[in-house]
């Protein structure tokens, strides 16, 4: 026995309405004793069983996972956390609330009753609190996936009923909880439905009923074959070129020449060489997700072939703005961000460690390196004096945080680079722990963000680095970033349609 069932509390007083509806609850619990379920002997109890400590649900959270689908894992973590919310609060505020014992097992045959019993008090049904939490958190996300979880998740519930070990209002209030806890995780953390990118401006594309016309550049080595073939699926009459990294920029050229569409799959620095092309060959781009993090896709709202299909087939389009930087007569383009400072030297030592010892190995030894650095990897003159600085962070678009998520663009054509500072100073891990803290709408001692569409900097050192969307180039001198206001078309399915 624990301490959630306290035997010395006064009983309450007699109420008519609660102890009709605690009478109807034992004559429930006693009616589904009484009855016979078939087949349910060798399957209830051992779900109930599974299902102890969310067993189960981190199981099938990893299952989902595993589908390395960007919404299958969105909805994975969102079960997950609704699933711990639910468990959080039964668990610190329902059982002690509510001190009710448990069924007594007599009207319950012995074949179904768990071998090991419960002596935490009975209100609320944790199983089915955490069950009914991992279900609608996941439905929230993914319905698809939210249809297959709620058979299971509803079996774990009835087996609480079944075991003997819950009353229905129990289970049912449990429930309850679960969903609200679901809901209550989608208020601080907002699904990405919710959050539909602008329509506008709309662009006029061509529409491409079976894909003829498109002529898709494929790097090989991002691993989106499967990607690529599903597309061709729903577009046969498009055209895939699958290429090493080396012959990327070559192909995207030789298809600019005679394609009406560009596509691209790969990553964001690969997209990034197609909308370089795409620009200068006057082409509307497609592009297909199929590198690790895809935020400009994302940001889009293109999550797979299908999605990209429906555009490509209803000629459903929009402008969105590109960076440019320019530095002596180099120039570039960016889709996401470009950055000076502490990040491009961690990509720099991280490429130089990862065909060693992996990718995330050197991620971590990368910025334990430039962390320890003593001095401050940039310097810009501002005003005639020169200022160290950590970092530097251009968006091309203003970045938004999403409740407790990181941030992402909720428009793609607003005119404003998003500029971000960390200034220098010791202890570059905690400026920039205290500047990600800081968020982009506020100001810190270490930290400053403003929209601009113009950025110079005059005075940057003699090979100081500078990352574009994943490359890295070198920069010296005056550097100049600006917006490229609805340079780019692009496909996209249009919300409504």
């Amino acid at each position: 026995m624990t301490p959630d069932v306290d035997l010395t509390a006064l009983k309450p007083g007699r109420h008519a309405v609660r102890d009709a509806l605690l009478a109807l609850d034992c004559r429930l619990f006693e009616f589904a004793a009484a009855r016979n379920w078939p087949l349910a002997e060798p399957v209830l109890p051992r779900l109930s069983r599974s299902a102890n400590h969310g067993v189960l649900w981190f199981a099938a959270a990893a299952a989902m996972a595993a589908s390395r689908t960007p919404r299958s894992r969105r909805a994975a973590a969102r079960g997950v956390a609704s699933l711990s919310l639910a468990s959080l609060t039964i668990n610190t505020l329902g059982k002690r609330s509510v001190r009710r014992p448990r069924p007594v097992l007599d009207p319950v045959p012995v074949v179904r009753q768990l071998k090991r019993q419960p002596i935490t008090t009975s209100f609320p049904s944790g199983h089915s609190a955490s069950a009914a939490a991992f279900a609608a958190g996941v439905a929230l996300e993914s319905p698809a996936w939210g249809a297959a979880v709620a058979p299971v998740a509803w079996s774990v519930a009835l087996s609480r009923v079944y075991t003997g070990v819950h009353f229905p209002s129990d289970v049912l209030t449990g429930a309850a909880l679960g969903v609200g806890a679901a809901f209550a995780v989608r208020g601080l953390v907002p699904t990405r439905a919710q959050i539909v990118p602008p329509a506008r401006p709309r662009a006029e594309v061509p529409a491409l009923p079976d894909g003829e016309g498109l002529i898709v550049v494929a790097n090989g080595a991002a691993g989106s074959a499967d990607r690529v073939h599903a597309l061709q699926d729903a577009l046969p009459g498009c055209e895939v070129v699958e290429c090493q990294p080396s012959d990327v920029r070559a192909e995207l050229e030789k298809a600019a020449a005679r394609a009406r569409v560009l596509g691209v799959c790969g990553g964001d620095g690969t997209v990034n060489a197609a909308a370089e092309v795409a620009l200068r060959h006057d082409l509307p781009l497609a592009v297909l997700p199929g590198g690790t993090l895809n935020h400009f896709a994302y940001d889009l709202g293109l999550e797979s072939a299908g999605d990209l299909a429906r555009a490509v087939r209803g000629g459903e389009g929009v402008r969105v703005d590109a960076g440019r930087f320019t530095c002596d007569g180099t120039e570039g383009i960016f889709l996401n961000t470009c950055s000076l400072g502490v990040y491009p030297e961690l990509v720099r030592e991280r490429d130089r460690w990862s065909r060693r010892i992996g990718g995330w190995p050197a991620g971590v030894l990368a910025a334990l390196r430039v962390l320890r650095a003593d001095r401050h990897p940039l310097e810009a003159e501002f005003r005639g004096r020169a200022h160290p600085l950590w970092l530097l962070f251009v968006g091309n678009g203003t970045y938004h945080r999403v409740g407790l998520t990181p941030g992402r663009r909720h428009d793609l054509a607003d005119g404003q680079l998003d500029v971000r500072v960390v200034h220098g100073g010791r202890r570059p891990a905690v400026r920039l722990l205290a500047a990600a803290l800081a968020g982009p709408l506020t100001r810190s001692p270490v930290h400053a963000a403003v929209q601009v569409s113009r950025l110079h900097l005059a005075g940057v050192a003699p090979g100081s680095l500078l990352a574009y969307d994943g490359e890295v180039t070198q920069v010296e001198g005056e550097v100049t970033l600006e917006k490229l206001p609805e340079a780019l078309t692009v496909y996209r399915p249009l919300p409504g349609n």
